[in-house]
Order: structure tokens, then C-alpha cells, then sequence
């Protein structure tokens, strides 16, 4: 089976202002297949959010190749990358990059709109989503009015909305207490294994990267990937 997302030797070498480098991924690679949930473990600044970025097409590669579903990402022109992102992947991030100003409906629907589907093309699946997630009573209310564990439940179904292939998750229960932060956890890897997506998601909870097929571990931009594919 080929690989949803591979990195091939793949390095991040940012460079200041003043002329100094530093490398935030180093020679990093790894293919997952489909259907997979992997987690990264590391300390803040070890390089986690670096490789989901890479691996979004949100930032590029120094070196090396990132494929998604077989396409190089660096091939592709940042309008081909984000509608990549649009169709092929959904993201999750700590703190949630919701409308304020709009509704639960409105911020779920935020993909479909921006791929121009019409409202009968998506409402039954973001209604489903809503269900799924114990909030179909709050679909017309400001995000705003929602707690956080709810916020971040909104944005597990903005983020399965279209049915990517590729989910990547950022801290996703960083900024949430740990009762929610387990509610939340259990949802979107629930979520996942039904919809049979495959899952990249960076956490600092051992517990939580337990819950993964595999644990991956990052040190100073060095990736280790004992149980993974090697490309």
C-alpha cells in the first residue's frame, strides 16, 4: 500500500536575521500508511511542530522530499499546497483558530464554503459531526459562548468535514484542563478510526501518545521512529 505521507531525508534549516542558523529538523524520514495514528513526543522546541507544518505544506523543506498520497510537495506551487490542504488533509491546532464572530455552523462549514459546495452538499455530514461530538443543540450559537473543551470539539469537525485522508494535530488538548483534554483525545481518535483517516498528532502527554499505533520521539530536530516504515 503506498504511503499516505512520506518525508525522504527531509531537513528545516531556519536562518536569522543577524546570519545565524539553526536546524529544526535534521535528515528526518518516515512513511505511514493508511489508516494509522501516530503520535510525536519531544520537549517544547525539539522540532514536533516544525515536521506537522512540513508535512502540511504550511512551510517547506530545506532539503529533502515530502510526499502526500504520492504527490512531492515540492513540486507543487503554494496555490496546488493549499488546496492540498483544502481537499486532501485537516488540521488541528492547541488553540483552536475559531471565527469568533461566527456560529458553530458557520466555523464547521468555513472548508466546504471555501471549496464553493453548496449547503445541501454539506450540511447533513456537519450536522453528523455535531451529533458525533454532543453538540447538535449548539449549532446556531457564537463560538465565543462555547468553554474550551467545546471550541475544540468544533474544530475536530471543521477538520473532518470534507473527509481528509491525512489529519494532523498539533497539541490538540494543550490548551485544555485534563478532563476535557481525555474527552477531547478519545473523540478525535474514535472519530478517526471510523472515518479510517490517518492521524499525525503531536503531544506532551505520555498518556496520550500511548493511545497511538506507534510512538515517535524528537530530540533537537532529530527524529526517531523505532517502529516506523523506514523509506
Amino acid at each position: 500500500m503506498s504511503a499516505i505521507l512520506a518525508f525522504k531525508h527531509v531537513s528545516k534549516i531556519y536562518e536569522s536575521t543577524q546570519g545565524d542558523s539553526r536546524s529544526a529538523l535534521i535528515d528526518a524520514s518516515f512513511s505511514v500508511g493508511g489508516k494509522r495514528k501516530v503520535a510525536i513526543v519531544g520537549r517544547s522546541g525539539s522540532g514536533k511542530s516544525t515536521l506537522l507544518h512540513l508535512a502540511a505544506g504550511i512551510d517547506v523543506a530545506t532539503s529533502g522530499d515530502v510526499e502526500v498520497m504520492g504527490r512531492n510537495l515540492s513540486d507543487l506551487s503554494e496555490e496546488e499546497r493549499t488546496l492540498m490542504r483544502r481537499d486532501e488533509m485537516g488540521l488541528i491546532f492547541q488553540f483552536f483558530y475559531l471565527m469568533p464572530h461566527l456560529t458553530v455552523r458557520d466555523n464547521i462549514a468555513l472548508p466546504a464554503l471555501i471549496a464553493k459546495q453548496r449547503s445541501r452538499e454539506y450540511e447533513p455530514r456537519l450536522r453528523s459531526l455535531l451529533e458525533r461530538v454532543g453538540l447538535p443543540d449548539r449549532i446556531d450559537d457564537p463560538v465565543q459562548k462555547l468553554s474550551g473543551g467545546e471550541m475544540q470539539r468544533v474544530a475536530i469537525c471543521r477538520a473532518l468535514l470534507r473527509r481528509p485522508r491525512l489529519l494532523l494535530a498539533d497539541e490538540p488538548t494543550g490548551n485544555l484542563d485534563d478532563e476535557n483534554g481525555s474527552m477531547v483525545m478519545q473523540l478525535m481518535l474514535d472519530l478517526v478510526e471510523e472515518e479510517g483517516t490517518t492521524l499525525l498528532y503531536v503531544t506532551h502527554s505520555s498518556p496520550f501518545a500511548e493511545l497511538a499505533d506507534e510512538v515517535w520521539e524528537i530530540h533537537s530536530g532529530e527524529l526517531s521512529t523505532p517502529s516506523a516504515n523506514p523509506v
